[in-house]
């Protein structure tokens, strides 16, 4: 059945416009130590070591990049240096709150950081931007290194949650806060025994919960990234994730090498970059970066995947509203009295590039029974359906089940005519979202519930004679959606998440012209041309929960964006085959940017 509505669709489509792809975010923008840190040093070590040293100056495996490369990359920013021109602030060997130097420059401290980038921008962040405020390991090693640990702790997390209320006050909205790894697991704490690994791993235990516990009693609300747990998730099994060694480094000599410095030439082994979890004693490699980076676009989308479940519910509700009203008219201009039965199929597309991009098909199935009586029409209907909606990218997908009961009535006089309908939608989805951390496949299912009030009025005016009618129609179509909250499956996994309740309004105006043939004929064409307005703002932010660290609460991210006006044009014919009343057609939108909707139909009917 989903491949014949795919290709009953193709036809379709042809009508809608090719859609855009639009922008998350306006910008990224880092703060932090030497995990995020793009190469900051770069320019000093030109200095020393001439224009070759271009190619290193990041701590992995250069010259590949680091995971805040590849996450502004992926949302078409950047992450260049702040010392060349970009928004990278972040600095190798940054401390929560103090500052340090090195011989290739000044280390500030995050704070300082922080406070750097708003005295550039007048004291205002980009209330549109994606910051990331990411501390702490260089504080665990000096209290590894001998720093007394609960004052040095205390400062640190003290600082990072400064760092993170002075963005929040200055109007950023959407900031990044991953955990401290593990860092026991790092080949340098191996080399030191299992004492320290203990220790270690318990002192980013405590930096990490005091940090969310002082989030969270300032009453600051971030995106928190559960990287601690996804390290531990990779060593406990790194074939699954391509790595063939995570307690050696990439870069020679082993233990002891500085990833600053490291090149293709001083890898232990030429695919060592990507196949070693570590590039030196502390730092990742540049694949285990890549892998980090698809751990946090995980978390970041996935609210904005679910934020799909309603508004495919309300392009299906239209669509079934659509043809539910095109029958009352059919039922309303037809001559006699008495009851008649129809049924309806139809198969609708989603297609869009907007927001996340996701695509799909819904075939549906609809009939009733109605009553004409002195020019009017009476009549109630049911319909189920099944939606097959693709996340894309490899993402995942979405089945989305519905069953409607409704009712209508409609009237026709000589040249006004008149149709109106109330149905109650039951919504159940089958979601399995999919994350792909290098070659590992996750997979996190969910079925929440859903339901679907929906009202809706259209009317016109006809001119001509009785070889051809034509004249404006106008209509509005209210939808109150509700898709229930749920949580997904494996809730002790780094990248499980949950979802709370969602709402959605949608108010559709539409204002347009009709024509249509009459006469004697057994072929009756008509075409229609609307222009549809969303009256009801598309939800401004999506939310999750991340299951693994249920202390930070829920997070938001940016909702999806749609074109709120477009077109609608609805080709047919109304004829009789087999003693039966049919209307067979298609409708698209046309001019819809970002996405496409299409429909093809055929019903038919006959009297009792």
């Amino acid at each position: 059945m989903k491949t014949l509505a795919r290709s009953a669709l193709a036809a379709a489509l042809a009508l809608a416009a090719a859609p855009a792809l639009a922008q998350t975010y306006s910008q990224t923008i880092f703060f932090g130590d030497s995990l995020t840190d793009a190469g900051a040093f770069r320019p000093g070590l030109i200095q020393v070591g001439g224009p070759t040293a271009a190619l290193v100056g990041r701590f992995t495996t250069n010259p590949g990049l680091v995971w805040s490369e590849y996450l502004a990359n992926y949302y078409g920013t950047g992450a260049t240096p702040s010392n060349q021109g970009g928004t990278n602030y972040a600095v190798g060997g940054a401390r929560g709150g103090v500052n340090g130097t090195s011989p290739f420059g000044p280390i500030p401290s995050v704070s300082a950081q922080v406070s750097g980038y708003l005295a550039a921008n007048g004291g205002r962040a980009d209330p549109n931007a994606l910051y990331t405020v990411w501390s702490g390991a260089n504080d665990i090693f000096a209290v590894a290194a001998g720093a007394p640990a609960q004052t040095t702790i205390a400062t640190a997390v003290g600082a990072h949650v400064t760092a993170v209320a002075s963005l929040r006050s200055a109007g950023a909205r959407y900031i990044l806060v991953p955990t401290v790894p593990d860092t026991g697991l790092t080949p340098s704490a191996r080399a030191q025994g299992p004492a320290a690994q203990a220790a270690l791993t318990q002192l980013a235990v405590t930096y990490n919960s005091s940090l969310f516990a002082g989030l969270s009693g300032a009453g600051l609300r971030v995106i928190p990234l559960n990287t601690f747990s996804l390290f531990q998730e990779v060593v406990a099994n790194p074939g699954a994730y391509g790595f063939a060694n995570i307690t050696g480094t990439a870069c020679q000599p082993q233990i002891t090498a500085n990833s600053l410095t490291c090149t293709p030439n001083t890898l232990v082994s030429p695919g060592a970059a990507d196949s070693y979890l570590f590039a030196d004693g502390v730092h990742p490699t540049s694949r285990a970066h890549q892998l980090l980076s698809e751990f946090a676009v995980s978390v970041l989308e996935a609210p904005r995947q679910v934020a799909v479940l309603p508004y495919s519910a309300k392009v299906v509700g239209r669509s079934r509203a659509d043809r539910v009203s095109e029958h009352a008219d059919l039922a309303a201009d037809a001559e006699g009295e008495g009851m008649r039965w129809w049924v309806d199929a139809r198969g609708d597309s989603l297609r869009y590039d907007t927001g996340i991009g996701f695509d799909g098909v819904a075939p549906g199935l609809t009939g009733g029974v109605d009553w004409t009586r002195g020019g009017m029409v009476y009549g109630v209907f049911g319909g189920i359906g099944r939606s097959y909606v693709d996340f894309g990218e490899r993402r995942g997908d979405f089945e989305q089940l519905d069953g409607t009961l409704g009712g209508f009535f409609a009237w026709r006089g000589e040249s006004v005519w008149l149709n109106a309908q109330a149905s109650y939608t039951w919504l159940r989805y089958d979601v399995d979202r999919e994350i792909w951390l290098g070659p590992s496949k996750r997979s996190h299912e969910g079925s929440p519930d859903g339901r679907n009030l929906t009202v809706g009025v259209n009317a016109g005016f006809e001119f001509g004679d009785e070889g051809f009618r034509h004249g404006p129609v106008v209509g509005v179509l209210a939808q109150r959606i509700e898709v229930d909250g749920f949580a997904e499956s494996d809730p002790a996994l780094s990248t499980s998440l949950a979802y709370p309740d969602q709402e959605y309004d949608s108010l559709i105006g539409r204002v347009g012209w009709r024509a249509r043939l009459t006469g004697g004929g057994h072929l009756q064409p008509y075409a229609q041309l609307t222009y549809e307005r969303e009256f009801e703002d598309e939800q401004d932010e999506a939310f999750a929960r991340v299951q693994s660290l249920p202390a930070t609460g829920e997070y938001a991210v940016p909702g999806l964006r749609f074109d709120d006006s477009y077109g609608m044009l609805l080709l047919g014919a109304r004829t009789q085959a087999f003693g039966l009343d049919a209307n067979v057609g298609v409708s698209a939108t046309v001019g819809h940017e970002g996405g496409n909707d299409a429909t093809v139909f055929a019903t038919v009917g006959a009297r009792f």
